[in-house]
């Protein structure tokens, strides 16, 4: 419940960016939810507030850019489509709302708690108590989903 708190902060921000400065608030938006787990050693407003920061599951460290933005696809989708005033805003909920009901029942069906951007960036949350020791053993023996062919073995 806690970690869906914090993604439900981190949403209220990019509603504050989106509404009162639509449009370019949607830009602002879509680019602090792209980079928002790269943030604070791999902690959003939202993940900072409530106690989680996400880390890689390549080497144990903070969250990349890359992996932020990956993570956070189920979001950045539906935010970007609604930059188009009226269809843009129907078709952002079309396609957001699914997307989050799905992200929100991986979260707890899973037995990992990973939701799909989690899966699909090589990443996980983890409670955060002050400085995080680097976790051993999680280097990853199988290519991602985003990683190119050539790095298989």
């Amino acid at each position: 419940m806690a970690r869906l708190i914090a993604k439900l902060i981190d949403i209220f921000v990019i509603l504050i960016l989106s509404i009162f400065f639509y449009p370019v608030g949607i830009i602002f938006s879509v680019g602090y939810i792209g980079v928002a787990d790269s943030l604070g050693q791999g902690q959003s407003v939202g993940k900072k507030f409530m106690g989680f920061a996400v880390i890689s599951l390549e080497d144990g460290g903070p969250c990349t850019y890359r992996q932020s933005f990956i993570r956070n696809l189920p979001l950045i989708i539906p935010l970007m489509l609604a930059i188009i005033p009226i269809w843009g805003w129907i078709l952002s909920f079309i396609v957001g709302i699914p997307l989050i009901l799905i992200e929100v029942y991986l979260l707890y069906r899973l037995d990992s708690g990973a939701r799909v951007g989690d899966v699909m960036a090589d990443t996980s949350v983890i409670a955060s108590d002050g400085p995080r020791p680097v976790k051993a053993g999680l280097a990853k023996s199988t290519a991602g989903w985003f990683e190119a062919s050539s790095n298989t073995h």
